[in-house]
């Protein structure tokens, strides 16, 4: 029998709250104005119509609308993001 209590020490409990990070509304989606489309950290989505980038690189929509994704044929890292009023 051990003579000495056994309580350890936990190394656990270092684990940071997560930033609910990514896209919030898909392409046809439809978008209200002020609402949130993507939230990003750096600009992996780049804003085009009817959006607009916030400080945090959050992707927001300017007017009523369906959202549309797009990719450049040349950069298929990079999509853009609009929103077409119906």
């Amino acid at each position: 029998m051990a003579h000495k209590k056994g309580v350890g020490s936990t190394r656990n409990g270092r684990d940071s709250i997560s930033k609910r990070l990514g896209i919030k509304l898909f392409g046809g989606q439809i978008a209200k104005p002020g609402s949130i489309i993507i939230r990003q950290r750096g600009t992996k989505h780049h804003p085009k119509k009817n959006v607009f980038l916030g400080k945090d690189h959050t992707i927001h929509s300017l007017i009523d609308g369906k959202v549309f994704f797009e990719k450049k044929s040349k950069s298929k890292v990079k999509s853009y993001i609009s929103v077409i009023p119906i």
